[in-house]
């Protein structure tokens, strides 16, 4: 029993991990981040697959380029893009608007430093950014799979500049940028 017990909360620890993520993630992070031995995420990552095979969840496991990520199943693709299409016809929420801030003022970012300065998990928010075309990826060479965030040319078209120098105030927002990098608790 407790060897079940056990599986079922590395389980709950894998799905809340994949949730929270918001983004492909790969076998030797999910094993660092749940303390447990390589071998063992793919069992586990099986077994959530499993469970959420069935019909009455709203979400599944994609499995891509050795990566997994927890995604919604195709069943509601439809009811969600009509979500989705009525999201993103309303104004930009305050959240949206620090995040967009941030990223246009100190990106490209890792979201892991959007979090840090705002407080808070960003990944809805900025999943919201990249759907309405306000943000773009960019791989981080430093770091093999994350991603960094960048303003796209959307975002700057629409606020009128021809790139983010332009930004009013850019220049004293990139001296808080080095403060930031070079500060060694903020180096995650």
């Amino acid at each position: 029993m407790d060897i079940e017990r056990s599986t079922d909360q590395k389980l709950a620890r894998l799905e809340a991990l994949l949730f929270i993520h918001g983004e492909p993630i790969t076998d030797e992070k999910i094993a660092e981040a749940l303390e447990v031995r390589a071998e063992e995420v793919t069992a586990l990552v099986g077994a959530l697959a499993e469970r959420l095979e069935d019909s009455a969840r709203g979400l599944s496991l994609m499995h891509l380029k050795g990566r997994v990520q927890l995604v919604t199943k195709p069943d509601f693709g439809e009811m969600l893009a009509r979500f989705i299409k009525e999201e993103m016809s309303r104004d930009l929420t305050p959240a949206s608007l620090e995040t967009l801030s941030i990223v246009a003022y100190l990106g490209p970012i890792a979201r892991s430093r959007i979090e840090y300065l705002r407080g808070v998990n960003s990944s809805f928010t900025l999943r919201n950014l990249l759907m309405r075309g306000l943000l773009e990826r960019a791989a981080d060479s430093s770091e093999g799979d994350s991603v960094l965030y960048e303003p796209s040319a959307e975002l700057l078209k629409h606020l009128g500049v021809a790139k983010k120098e332009e930004l009013p105030e850019y220049e004293r927002y990139q001296s808080l940028r080095k403060v930031f990098e070079t500060s060694p608790e903020h180096t995650t």
